[in-house]
């Protein structure tokens, strides 16, 4: 039905010419916009209500004295309807620090929080479908508690900021909700998400946009396509240095696949853009001493490389 529509308004309302790069470019605009946007919007609701139950407050009594494993495992779980970006890393941390849950626990909250959230999902089921979206999911899970369980057995609690643990973090407290405020929130939230990241989706979009009608198929093959082994690893280290979110990276993502980018390659890539930013782990160094952010670094480093190798594996 979008895709139909799409045709009409870029060759009939706008006259362009079917077939030319500019034609091509402006159908997956109008189609991707509206299809992203959509599907965004209803994702974004669906996790506000659960976010109504998941509060900061009761992730900490969750995760208070949790123990490797489970704890880990229960962690990854209550990151993925957790709002989560560079600006809320550090009290994040300090009040689960605070509330006693250990290292390793932490990091796995913090990894799978901006891996796996609503408008990741959303982009995915819109641009993927089911099968790519659940093996992201998955493999972000995946990821989240296998790295923590590893930084938490290294013994580097001595490597975070003692001046943060002397701090107290902000709790919220209130009369629990009614239905009706939930879904009341939950409207708010998915109208306030919505257009928070509508101008990062219209752009990666439009970038995406003139990949897919002006950049040669040949270019991306030769330097990111099945015969480049290192492929991966070089995409990963791209990803580092940039910053942006799943809403501004995920249509460039499609691009790049549609023109041959394998969907392993370009999706560690964009796991390294969303989870191992430069920014981020410059706002993490106010609670983290060098040593941690470097182990931190590179255990994503290498877990994304790997996601990324089975991701072109299993999907060819």
């Amino acid at each position: 039905m979008l895709d139909v529509f799409a045709r009409w308004a870029a060759y009939s309302l706008l006259g362009l010419e079917n077939g030319t790069p500019l034609g091509s470019a402006a159908e997956f605009f109008i189609e991707d916009t509206i299809k992203v946007t959509l599907l965004l919007a209803m994702m974004a609701f669906l996790v506000a209500v659960v976010r109504t139950f998941v509060t900061a407050e009761r992730i900490r009594k969750l995760l208070g004295g949790k123990r490797e494993g489970a704890g880990n495992v229960l962690a990854a779980l209550l990151g993925i309807p957790t709002p989560f970006c560079s600006c809320s890393a550090v009290p994040m941390f300090i009040g689960l620090m605070e509330a006693g849950v250990p290292l390793g626990v932490t990091f796995s909250f913090l990894i799978a929080s901006p891996l796996i959230n609503e408008v990741a999902v959303a982009l995915l089921l819109a641009l993927f479908g089911v099968h790519v979206a659940a093996m992201y999911v998955v493999s972000g899970f995946v990821i989240a508690v296998v790295a923590g369980i590893a930084i938490g057995r290294m013994g580097l609690e001595n490597e975070v900021e003692m001046s943060v643990l002397e701090l107290k973090a902000k709790t919220a407290s209130g009369k629990e909700k009614t239905i009706g405020e939930r879904l009341r929130f939950a409207a708010w939230e998915s109208k306030r998400i919505t257009l928070k990241v509508f101008p990062y989706l219209v752009l990666g979009i439009g970038i995406g946009a003139l990949i897919h009608g002006y950049v040669p198929a040949d270019f991306l093959a030769d330097i990111a396509g099945k015969d480049n082994p290192f492929a991966v690893p070089v995409a990963v280290l791209i990803g580092i240095p940039l910053y942006s979110n799943a809403a501004g990276t995920l249509p460039i993502i499609s691009s790049l696949i549609g023109k041959g980018m394998p969907v392993g390659t370009a999706l560690a890539l964009m796991m390294s853009i969303i989870g191992l930013s430069l920014p981020e782990m410059m706002i993490l160094r106010r609670v983290l001493k060098p040593r941690l952010i470097a182990v931190f670094a590179v255990t994503l480093f290498i877990a994304f490389v790997i996601t990324g190798y089975l991701f072109n594996l299993i999907l060819g």
